[in-house]
């Protein structure tokens, strides 16, 4: 019998990976020119042809035991010092090497700080639409998710966030660009968060922080850039991962920067450095370490990105879909052609759609479609989408 905690957690297992497994069914079934899967955010683009050297020149001029065997929890400290002159050389961080530690991934950097920061009980906000994985990783330390409603625009919704803000509020995860809706919150709207939960950290006289989820911080469109958010409120944590900007997602590599302007930064990052271990990483792998320092400031060709959002959004505007168009990151959410996105997403199927439903993120009623594929994957399943909501209109 598994314990009662994890039955719970695969119960709520991720319906993406879901719609992934029956995508790879629909493939074997009928053939790959047949199915269009935006189910996964899984980049069909390659990775630059640096990152390759990269790894040649680790391999060749790297000492071998250095470079198999263990370092401090928190990376190799050549890694956490390119990594800190990168956030400096972009955003006048201030950051030291010391202020970085090095994890298996965005994933791991989120359940590392969370670790270090939650008490069994005490809440997390998560703005909706949110990843759904999200909830998963607040249960693993017995927090408690406060979902805030989406906004019309997927905007911060701070009337809601000021109305359920309590003395157990500990930090609010923001993700941005976010996944799934793509909307980029502006630095206004930052400002706005920031000078509300400065009013409530001395109103409760504690510290709330932010938890700022970054992987898709490269990829924006129309010439936006996602304001840096520690720059906008001291308390400000940031988890970034390599996977997208670099199309390294099963490498899991990525980074928290804990800048000193954190309350109870001492405290904070010897416990994230623990927690790295214990959680059981041990430590972020030591050779993706050694490349990600090489090529620490390229990225892929993401340009490929806003190509493809650019035809596929315009096209679904054309069929009658109702959508915000995305700001950034590699996902469309349109509203579902009708209310029950589970149907929706299922009726799609036999057009050979692999799409998931908004209820899988917190806001049913929308669907995702992860368009990091080819572009002639884009444009072949352009009739299908066309068919999936003219069965509606009938």
């Amino acid at each position: 019998m598994i314990s009662q905690k994890m039955k719970k957690l695969v119960e709520g297992s991720s319906a993406i990976r879901a719609m992934f497994e029956e995508g790879k069914k629909m493939i074997a079934e009928r053939g790959e020119e047949n199915v269009f899967d935006f189910s996964l955010g899984n980049p069909s683009i390659v990775p630059p042809d640096t990152v390759k050297k990269a790894m040649l020149d680790v391999i060749e001029n790297e000492d071998t035991m250095t470079l198999h065997g263990y370092m401090n929890n928190a990376g190799f400290e050549s890694t956490r010092q390119a990594l800190a002159d990168s956030l400096n050389k972009r955003f006048n961080a201030g950051a030291k090497l010391g202020d970085i530690v090095v994890t298996v991934g965005a994933a791991g950097g989120l359940n590392v700080a969370l670790r270090s920061l939650i008490n069994p009980g005490e809440e997390v906000m998560i703005l909706a639409p949110f990843f759904g994985e999200y909830t998963n990783y607040i249960a693993n330390v017995d927090g408690t998710p406060v979902i805030i409603s989406p906004m019309k625009d997927f905007g911060i919704n701070i009337t809601e966030i000021e109305a359920k803000i309590t003395e157990k509020t500990r930090c609010i995860i923001i993700n941005s660009p976010n996944n799934p809706t793509g909307r980029v919150y502006t630095e206004d709207e930052l400002k706005s968060l920031a000078d509300l939960l400065a009013k409530k950290q001395k109103e409760f006289k504690t510290s709330i922080y932010i938890i700022a989820d970054e992987p898709y911080r490269e990829i924006v469109f129309g010439g936006r850039k996602a304001p840096f958010i520690p720059a906008i409120y001291p308390n400000t944590i940031v988890g970034y991962s390599f996977a997208k900007s670099l199309s390294l997602p099963g490498e899991r590599i990525g980074y928290i920067y804990l800048p000193k302007s954190v309350d109870d930064y001492d405290n904070i990052l010897g416990a994230m450095t623990v927690a790295n271990r214990i959680l059981g990483f041990v430590n972020a792998p030591s050779f993706m370490q050694k490349v990600i320092e090489r090529v620490v400031d390229e990225t892929a060709d993401i340009s490929v990105y806003e190509d493809n959002k650019n035809v596929l959004c315009s096209a679904l505007k054309e069929y009658g879909y109702e959508l915000n168009e995305p700001q950034g990151t590699f996902y469309a959410f349109p509203k579902s052609p009708i209310e029950d996105d589970k149907k929706f997403c299922a009726d799609a199927k036999e057009y050979g759609l692999v799409i998931v439903p908004g209820s899988s993120f917190g806001a049913p009623g929308y669907f995702r479609i992860a368009f990091c594929v080819k572009p002639e994957k884009v444009k072949a399943s352009l009739p299908a989408f066309k068919k999936a909501i003219e069965r509606y209109k009938k």
